[in-house]
């Protein structure tokens, strides 16, 4: 059976929406919402199967990116879901963080929209789709689509599979682990049946938090002077409590599906969850203090905790020789819990909290993300030279935020008589025993409702076009609110230990808009083993509200105004929102299979225009990040895959994607708002996506008596990223690197034993920064901040894996 592989040849369709399942040996995608051969697919695909999932052990969407061309992922850690960037359409650097949504990219559990990172446990593939497709799917995507394709409960025999790894973490403590378990029980014999997926993952971590101040607000997180700001090891000793490998991570995922079968008519109940924990990114600071690179210099550890759910209903029935039917409703919640050290964006602001000795501040924030989708769609299944698919989509989100900062300590010393003296009395009086400084909130609430469809004509067996469109409206709103409660009238408003913020304190906005984007598409079958297509789209992503308080400033009204001393971390107007960005898209392509199937391989080029771009700016009150639109861009490049059957034990495959994305026009003042400067210009490189990527693999099989034992080489190449458009006001370029992994398997019969290492050589390489290079060492009256960070890599892991089916 062939399987799928970087070299874009999609694994075997586990459920076709159209017509009977091809036999064992035929390539066939359900991308265009069909069961079609890959040769009849007229769309840039890769398609990652079980097998290849398994045995790179591709555990999540971090890891897909070095994998699938035209699309760059970087490795930021648990801290929070991915930054997906395909073919360049990113404005945004590349943060080491990562981020829990990104409307770019439109993402499916299945026939589920899914604004969740779910772990790669129990999958039959991924298919990972280049462009806009916004006419098929109900998510209007931007730059592409992924799928995530799971095997589903089969009620015709029982079937289990146990998977367990235990691996070293190189610049580690800990030992990490990975224990999994699928199983699959019929409970009605071929009409109904069960199947949970569960799997627990420990990562050590390796990043150490050496200067965690031990009693904030007492200790002193400088106890030196500028010139040995750490001090002697006395002091290191009584003022910094270490933790090491705070960037461990503890994950427990489980997706439990109950499904029906009967003629004409499946359904599947499907309730998903994970949680995930950590305790500090996974990212350095520079060596700012003299610290090393597998260490961060944060005040405080950075815990962060997310938990999501998913809750969805699938339908799909056979109306007849007419139509397919498939409907889906889903519910999702994704709640995150955080704490940061702040201490830098205070000190930024200069209102001289660094004449505090034991100043540092923290902020916990809690998000809760909650959306509700219902997609209904009809495919036809007659006869004719006609095909068609039509379908509506409704998106409702709701999302709150809060956020307290605290700055331990500070209360007590502003109000004695030292800090009366410092601080002119201004504190005077106060009682905030918690330490609270800046107090938030936001709500915010989108409705999204399009329409889609498209219409394919086969003029002649080989040769067929299809026109497709989409009509999208939506509305977004924001209520927000903020308050300082160690000022004078905060105090007075928000009296101590209360942390509801009064009503004169909160303001409102919103935004709507509607549009129209379309497609065009041809192929020719030249013969069974080659096939060209061309592609000309338009795709869009909706606009929103940004989940920053409203200035609340009688003088607000005027945009560009920056309003009196104070702490006015806020939005003016003009701030608040923000529209949608569109795309057009040109892509011509030819895929082959050559020598009897032994060579696969495809070729697509491909040039986008980007207009209305949604980038980061920042508020010029509190200079806090928002989106907003503005210049247009270029993106073009080419994508080459191929898989290549050497003799019947030594398979080659791999992938090349060159991707040259540039801004058109000029933006200013984008990088510095506050300021009035920072413009960037025509012809400065798009941040956050390799120029040149690629990767290769060679798989060699030795069939032994028993079983067979497989050797797997990859090398995987990711270019120079940039961090800012042109790398300017402050932006770099972060170099290139190559990642080597390599396992030696033994399978037999249903079980398999595996030796493995991952980034081989230990290589180090940047994948992130926080903030930028004018932020390294910044020195408020002696004391140096800590601001700018550097995301890194996981470094080498070794370990042995073990898989069981039943």
């Amino acid at each position: 059976m062939m399987t799928s592989s970087l070299a874009a040849t999609p694994a075997l369709a586990q459920e076709a929406t159209q017509g009977t399942v091809p036999d064992a040996d035929t390539i066939v995608v359900s991308a265009t919402r069909r069961a079609t051969d890959i040769m009849d697919t007229p769309i840039n695909i890769t398609a990652l199967g079980s097998e290849q999932l398994e045995s790179e052990r591709l555990d999540d969407i971090k890891d897909l990116g070095a994998f699938t061309p035209g699309v760059t992922v970087t490795d930021t850690g648990p801290r929070g879901a991915a930054n997906i960037v395909m073919r360049g359409l990113s404005a945004d650097g590349a943060n080491p963080t990562g981020a829990n949504y990104d409307s770019a990219v439109g993402t499916y559990l299945g026939e589920v929209p899914l604004y969740l990172d779910f772990k790669l446990i129990d999958m039959n593939r991924v298919e990972v789709l280049l462009g806009p497709q916004g006419t098929l799917y109900g998510l209007g995507t931007l730059a592409g689509a992924i799928r995530y394709i799971p095997n589903r409960p089969d009620p015709t025999r029982f079937s289990a599979e146990v998977h367990g790894r235990v691996y070293d973490v190189a610049h580690s403590s800990g030992v990490g682990y990975v224990a999994d378990a699928a199983i699959n029980v019929p409970l009605v014999r071929d009409i109904l049946a069960f199947r949970t997926s569960t799997g627990y993952y420990d990562d050590p971590g390796f990043i150490d938090y050496p200067f965690i101040v031990r009693e904030p607000g007492v200790s002193l997180p400088q106890p030196g002077p500028e010139s040995n700001p750490l001090g002697s090891e006395a002091e290191q000793e009584a003022n910094f409590a270490p933790r090491k490998d705070l960037n461990y991570e503890e994950t427990i995922t489980t997706r439990n599906q109950l499904g029906l079968t009967v003629p004409s008519f499946s359904a599947y109940l499907t309730y998903a969850f994970q949680q995930t924990k950590t305790g500090g990114d996974q990212a350095n600071t520079f060596g700012v203090l003299g610290e090393g690179r597998y260490e961060n210099a944060s005040r405080f550890a950075e815990p962060a905790e997310r938990k999501s759910h998913l809750i969805s209903l699938e339908m799909q029935a056979e109306l007849g020789d007419i139509m397919q039917a498939v409907w889906t409703s889903a519910w999702t919640k994704t709640k995150t819990h955080a704490v940061s050290d702040v201490s830098d964006l205070l000190l930024d602001l200069d209102y001289d909290y660094e004449l505090f000795p034991a100043f540092a501040g923290f902020t916990t924030g809690d998000t809760t993300r909650k959306q509700f989708n219902q997609e209904i769609r009809l495919v036809s299944t007659h006869d004719g030279p006609f095909n068609w698919v039509v379908g509506g989509f409704y998106n409702l989100m709701k999302y709150r935020s809060d956020g307290v900062e605290r700055l331990p300590g500070f209360p007590e010393f502003a109000a004695s008589p030292i800090g009366s003296d410092i601080y002119g009395g201004f504190y005077d009086g106060l009682v905030r025993p918690d330490g609270a400084e800046y107090v938030s909130f936001t709500d915010s609430e989108t409705e999204e409702v399009a329409v889609f469809g498209e219409l394919t004509f086969h003029a002649t067996e080989a040769w067929q076009v299809t026109a497709g469109g989409r009509y999208f409206t939506y509305d977004t709103s924001i209520t927000g609110g903020a308050d300082t409660p160690m000022t004078p009238s905060g105090r007075r408003r928000m009296p101590y230990p209360s942390l509801t913020i009064d009503p004169s304190r909160v303001r409102s906005g919103e935004a709507s808009d509607d549009g129209f984007v379309w497609k065009f598409n041809t192929s020719y079958n030249f013969s069974s083993d080659l096939m060209a297509y061309a592609t000309y789209s338009k795709g869009y992503r909706i606009g929103g509200v940004n989940r920053v308080v409203p200035c609340i400033d009688v003088d607000a009204g005027t945009p560009g105004i920056q309003l009196p001393s104070g702490q006015n971390l806020c939005a003016l107007p003009n701030e608040l929102s923000y529209g949608p960005d569109k795309v057009k898209n040109l892509e011509v392509g030819v895929r082959a299979s050559l020598f009897g199937g032994r060579l696969n391989t495809s070729l697509a080029a491909f040039q986008l225009w980007w207009d209305g771009i949604q980038l980061s700016s920042s508020t010029i009150n509190g200079n806090i990040g928002i989106t907003a639109n503005g210049g247009k861009a270029k993106s073009k490049g080419i994508d080459f895959t191929f898989s290549a059957r050497v003799t019947p034990e030594f398979l080659v495959r791999g992938n090349y994607s060159y991707l040259d994305a540039k801004l058109t026009e000029d933006v200013p003042d984008l990088l510095n708002p506050r300021t009035g400067s920072g413009t960037v210009f025509a012809g400065d490189r798009l941040p956050g996506s390799a120029k040149n990527s690629g990767a290769l693999a060679a798989i060699y099989t030795i069939p032994m008596q028993e079983g067979d034992l497989a050797l797997n080489w990859t090398a995987t190449y990711t270019g120079g990223i940039l961090t800012t458009p042109g790398a300017r006001g402050g932006g770099e370029r972060l170099p290139s690197y190559v990642m080597h992994r390599a396992s030696v398997t033994y399978s037999v019969d249903q079980w398999e034993l595996s030796i493995f290492a991952n980034n081989i050589f230990d290589k180090y390489a940047i994948t992130g920064v926080g903030q930028d290079l004018t932020r390294n060492r910044i020195i408020n009256d002696g004391v140096i901040g800590r601001y700018y960070t550097r995301g890194v890599a996981t470094p080498r892991v070794i370990g042995v894996e073990g898989r069981v089916k039943f």
